[in-house]
């Protein structure tokens, strides 16, 4: 066939299929308008095509609604099956975060620490946090702790670096949103809107191959119940990089069964009265059992599995078009806090659902040194799920990513691999889905680095090279840790990823 007549057979083809589809979805909907009412009253038909419509469409919003909750409460059940639980136990990666630990986006290159505390069963908590370290306290819709105003300075979730301490350690008291008690001198007092406490680690080392000290420091923490320190349990660091844990969502039916758990064990929130009233209308509430219909959970399972692929649309194309949702406008590089708030409210007037959703779709933890540009202090995370020419990462092919002479970055940068679906580390084989400066990766005469991602490793590029999954999609993220004033004025950028094989 010549290729004009090539070109223009596909285009019929793609005219086709764009047509069945919006006709699918026109027919889909002039259904539900034409819905039939005889005598001012609906048919029985007609009620029930409305009543499951509705029951679907706040199943759907429930589902994106409650992800930071789910998403945490689902880290809490596959940590505490796995490690134990308690809020002596912290899970501890000490020879770093591999793929084979189910999670949204964690970093290979510091050591993590997670553990879950609960102020309603043990009473007000105490984190002993050693120096040197950046961590977040959030509450278990993943909203940054309140903590107190030192000079001025108003401080939520940051512990470490980025909190009140400044890195030298300090005692942080964890108490409820509505706390009258005393604030006893020596303690930095964080207000939790959640029963259920995320108390998150991150800790720098500066040789990969020596993690020694990095995990004696993080061993010098101590969690126990306030004015209890002496009768507490022991400390307990079970070692995440031995035994993996599984602590991905749920992206069907299943959802709303854990989401039930967590409505179970929570306190009320008399700012999520509306919200309630959402999962009330599916049959969720707390204090009374979650026992839907056989109708109700075919709805539900569709719903969730609905929900799920608009929250990937969410993060793959409605992040895009958001205000400073792109950090360059010639580059693919995205910015997932566009707008610079840890509650996503920069607007402030509104919280961004499109941010919100494509953020906990992909991610855990938010905090004012993770969102607010803070030269050489807290961290950047330039994300990207497409090439140079806009289409999306391949397993298949290979890339390279060019970072100019200067990499901003007064700590460390590293560059990770994820699964596009789960966003969890991609498991591609080597021991880490990541580099890191740290590596020593080769460097150009000018002092850049070129660095490649695909199936296997360019010639002689072995040591600049992270590898693909051939017909597995994924994203990467560059991380900036203390990033400089270069990159806020954008007098530094990253290249695109240009496909050079497939």
């Amino acid at each position: 066939m010549p290729k004009a007549l090539r070109t223009l057979s596909i285009a019929a083809s793609v005219l086709a299929i764009v047509s069945t589809a919006s006709h699918a979805q026109s027919s889909r909907f002039d259904a539900l308008v034409d819905a039939p009412f005889k005598g001012d009253f609906p048919t029985s038909e007609a009620a029930d095509l409305l009543s499951d419509e509705l029951y679907f469409q706040r199943a759907v919003q429930v589902y994106l609604w409650s992800l930071p909750a789910v998403n945490m409460w689902a880290m809490k059940e596959g940590s505490e099956k796995v490690y134990g639980s308690g809020y002596n136990v912290l899970p501890v990666w000490k020879e770093r975060l591999n793929a084979r630990t189910k999670v949204t986006t964690p970093n290979s290159d510091c050591l993590y620490a997670m553990a879950y505390v609960n102020i309603a069963k043990d009473g007000p908590i105490v984190v002993e946090v050693p120096p040197n370290n950046q961590g977040i306290l959030d509450d278990f819709y993943q909203r940054p702790l309140t903590g107190p105003t030192i000079g001025g300075k108003a401080f939520t979730g940051d512990f470490g670096f980025a909190g009140p301490d400044g890195g030298k350690g300090g005692k942080y008291l964890v108490v409820p949103w509505d706390y009258k008690g005393p604030e006893p001198k020596g303690y930095y007092v964080y207000r939790s809107r959640t029963n259920n406490v995320f108390v998150f680690y991150r800790r720098f080392f500066t040789d990969p191959k020596d993690l020694k000290g990095a995990n004696q420091l993080i061993a010098s923490t101590r969690i126990y119940p306030y004015g209890k320190r002496d009768s507490a349990a022991a400390m307990k660091f079970p070692d995440g990089s031995s035994t993996p844990a599984n602590m991905l969502f749920p992206t069907d039916g299943s959802y709303f069964d854990m989401l039930a758990r967590f409505v179970a064990d929570e306190t009320v929130d008399p700012a999520d009265m509306d919200w309630r009233g959402m999962m009330a209308a599916i049959g969720l509430q707390k204090g009374k059992p979650f026992q839907p219909t056989a109708r109700q959970r075919e709805l539900l399972d569709k719903a969730a599995k609905t929900a799920f692929k608009m929250s990937k649309v969410e993060i793959w194309n409605g992040l895009r078009s958001q205000p400073g949702g792109r950090y360059y406008p010639d580059r693919q590089w995205e910015n997932v806090f566009a707008g610079q708030n840890p509650l996503f409210q920069s607007s402030k007037t509104f919280t961004n659902l499109v941010q919100r959703d494509a953020y906990f779709t992909t991610a855990y933890a938010t905090s004012p040194g993770m969102v607010v540009d803070f030269i050489e202090k807290g961290a950047k995370y330039p994300s990207t799920w497409r090439d140079a020419d806009g289409n999306y990462l391949e397993g298949g092919n290979t890339y390279q990513l060019h970072l100019p002479p200067g990499v901003p970055a007064a700590n460390f940068w590293s560059v990770t691999v994820y699964d596009s679906i789960r966003a969890s580390g991609l498991d591609n084989g080597q021991t880490l889905p990541s580099l890191n400066s740290m590596d020593k990766p080769a460097q150009n005469s000018d002092g850049s680095y070129d660095l490649y991602f695909g199936p296997k490793a360019p010639a002689g590029k072995d040591a600049n090279w992270v590898a693909t999954v051939p017909g597995a999609g994924y994203f990467i993220i560059l991380r900036l840790y203390s990033p400089k004033e270069a990159f806020f004025k954008q007098t530094w950028k990253p290249d695109d990823l240009k496909r050079i094989a497939n």
